[in-house]
């Protein structure tokens, strides 16, 4: 009888194969980051959509007022307003709190265009509620029960608010939420180059 000689992979063989599968991965991670990015702003954008119809929504459904405080970078808190008692309101009670993905954020991005969505703002301030109203920017929606959004002297509150990924510099990534103070529509908004000018279009 003959044996047959035994023979498995050398360590040369065995460290190039390695070295081929790391090569191919970080390619693959490489070619990944744009839509692992695009994720990221996607995840922000639904997100604070989400806060804000489901704060309205409570609003209406539980007959009480809820606030929703924006905070840059990119957190958000959500709160309950008593009832006033004796003329004189409780503090709110804290609900819940999120926070968008580390690398978005709460801001604007250079070359914004001046005609923000719904005529609110001019492109230039991230979190810009209260407009109209001649007080500076407010960065907090407060939801009635009659699903309007108003500020602390029952004023409507108009407002946008930017989503952006600021280490991209890409204004087209970006993202913007209006909420119309009368009704407390929310509209969400993404940036389009038209004819070479940058355009927001309602999502």
């Amino acid at each position: 009888m003959t044996s047959k000689k035994q023979r498995g992979f050398s360590l040369l063989e065995l460290l190039i194969t390695v070295a081929i599968g790391l090569t191919i991965a970080s390619i693959t991670f490489v070619a990944m980051m744009p839509l692992f990015n695009k994720n990221h702003i996607d995840l922000a954008y639904d997100t604070t959509l989400m806060i804000l119809r489901n704060t309205r929504h409570l609003a209406i459904t539980q007959s009480h007022q809820y606030i929703v405080t924006f905070a840059q970078p990119g957190t958000v808190t959500v709160t309950y307003q008593p009832p006033a008692v004796a003329g004189v309101l409780p503090p709110t009670q804290l609900v819940s709190t999120y926070t968008l993905p580390q690398d978005v954020t709460y801001n604007v991005v250079s070359g914004f265009p001046t005609t923000a969505p719904d005529g609110f703002g001019t492109g230039i301030t991230a979190i810009d509620f209260g407009q109209g109203l001649g007080a500076g920017s407010l960065a907090y929606v407060s939801f009635l029960p009659d699903g309007s959004s108003q500020d602390t002297l029952g004023n409507y509150n108009n407002g946008i608010i930017y989503i952006s990924r600021i280490a991209d510099n890409d204004k087209y990534t970006s993202r913007s939420v209006t909420v119309w103070g009368a009704t407390g529509r929310i509209r969400g908004w993404r940036l389009y180059q038209q004819a070479g000018s940058p355009v927001w279009v309602q999502q």
